[in-house]
């Protein structure tokens, strides 16, 4: 009897913890800073500790890609994907069908704006997946809206990972036009990106367009020198695999670009000349872990830190 009894009990037990268990599955708008921005939300079990990804670019969303390249995450992690303002569905849910010149110079981004954004989310998931804290994960352009609410709101998260964290936007492209530049010299079989190059000069640069033209060549070198990202990782969702949501990605690109550069013609300020964490960023109140890609020209810290190797120690 003693032994049924324990049975019974252990099998109690275990059938409460796996009804415990409960998936989420969540695509959405959600209302933040009062538009609505398009969030995702997926993982195994809801009680497993939020991950929010702070996608790069800007404007380069990774709400297509969550499943194929995190999603064995999913087992011990709750994932959130966010479009942000001027990205993705967010953009295409929130701009004209055809968009101009007009719009670009009438509706500016920034860079308190966007972090405004991420904090309401970070309250928003708090709350809606009853949780204490979150954890935080930005890349490149993410990274600067990562360090700023983790700097503004630390209550808020358990800890923040910067991925090719940027420090000083104008520092880091200086830093990498040089870089890319020599490169390009050692090379001695590629003229046709050192004319480029030597055409348009060292940063900054008034016109967005020279900024991009810098992107592809850093880009073309980053690849050459690195192990190349499998395949699958850019397989598309299917849900998003169709003209419109091509569309809004492209535009959405284009729009955060030029907001991010900045274009004097047009009167756009550049975003990134807001910020430097060298500044305003040299003391948290949360873990914070830096990763590096060993390939990374544009966000390459040991050039712009200074205290670059107190910081890894």
């Amino acid at each position: 009897m003693k032994f049924i009894f324990l049975s019974l009990l252990n099998l109690f037990v275990i059938s409460a913890s796996v009804a415990k268990i409960k998936p989420v599955s969540e695509r959405s708008y959600v209302t933040i800073g009062g538009i609505q921005q398009w969030v995702t939300i997926n993982g195994d079990d809801v009680n497993k500790p939020v991950i929010l990804f702070l996608h790069g670019g800007p404007g380069s969303v990774m709400s297509p890609f969550d499943g194929t390249i995190y999603g064995k995450w999913q087992k011990e992690f709750v994932l959130v994907n966010w479009d942000q303002r001027g990205a993705g569905r967010t953009f295409g849910k929130n701009a004209p069908a055809e968009v101009n010149e007009d719009y670009w110079i009438e509706h500016p981004l920034t860079v308190e704006r966007m972090a405004a954004d991420g904090i309401e989310l970070s309250e928003y998931l708090i709350k809606h997946l009853h949780k204490k804290k979150i954890i935080i994960i930005g890349t490149s352009w993410g990274s600067i809206l990562g360090a700023n609410m983790a700097l503004k709101r630390p209550d808020l998260f358990y800890g923040y990972v910067g991925h090719s964290q940027v420090v000083n936007p104008a520092a880091n492209l200086l830093a990498a036009y040089n870089i890319v530049y020599k490169m390009v010299q050692e090379s001695g079989n590629d003229q046709t990106s050192l004319d480029q190059l030597n055409a348009l000069g060292a940063p900054p640069y008034d016109d967005a367009k020279n900024a991009g033209k810098l992107f592809r060549i850093i880009k073309k070198y980053e690849k050459l020198h690195s192990v190349p990202a499998p395949e699958s990782w850019w397989k598309l969702d299917p849900e998003y695999d169709n003209e419109l949501d091509s569309k809004h990605r492209e535009d959405g690109d284009d729009y955060s670009f030029i907001n991010y550069i900045g274009h004097k013609k047009l009167g756009i300020k550049p975003m990134g000349a807001t910020v430097d964490f060298m500044k305003n960023g040299l003391e948290f109140k949360i873990p914070v872990f830096l990763i590096q890609g060993k390939e990374d020209i544009l966000t390459d810290m040991k050039l712009t830190t200074p205290y670059y190797d107190d910081l890894k120690a």
